[in-house]
């Protein structure tokens, strides 16, 4: 049975939730790129200084590995961050899919949900694992200068 009118308002009504999660899913991954870029930017000044005949100095080759640490924890988070703006994207048309094959997938857009959720939480678990790197390198970094 195909939906009526109304129903179309309420099947789009319900596409709305994911897109909500798709926009702060956005809002998350223009921050995590921006932080990579930061991340990126500074290695890429660090590894300039290693080829001006600075590569025996022990305190430069440990940035360049916190460094680079800092971008892998970043790099995850992104991947999980288009692993959940693809699980909710999927999510908002299985909703559709749903409606339109009479309530027999109801399985389908939750479990995409579900899995765009658990990705977000991944993303999460990398971005503060990225953060708490962050500002142990720029204690260390500290430290090197005041010695």
């Amino acid at each position: 049975m195909t939906p009526g009118i109304s129903d179309h308002y309420t099947i789009l009504t319900a596409m709305l939730a994911p897109a909500l999660l798709m926009a702060a899913t956005g809002s998350l991954l223009l921050s995590a790129n921006n932080r990579l870029a930061r991340v990126v930017d500074r290695l890429r000044i660090l590894l300039k200084k290693w080829n001006e005949n600075a590569r025996n100095q022990p305190s430069l080759q440990s940035q360049i590995l916190r460094h680079r640490k800092r971008s892998n924890f970043l790099l995850r988070a992104c991947l999980f961050l288009y692993c959940a703006l693809g699980c909710f994207i999927v999510t908002s048309l299985a909703l559709a899919v749903d409606a339109f094959s009479g309530n027999r997938l109801s399985l389908l857009p939750t479990g995409f949900g579900l899995a765009g959720m658990l990705f977000l939480f991944g993303a999460a678990f990398y971005l503060g694992r990225e953060v708490w790197a962050s500002v142990k390198s720029f204690e260390a970094e500290i430290e090197e200068e005041m010695r």
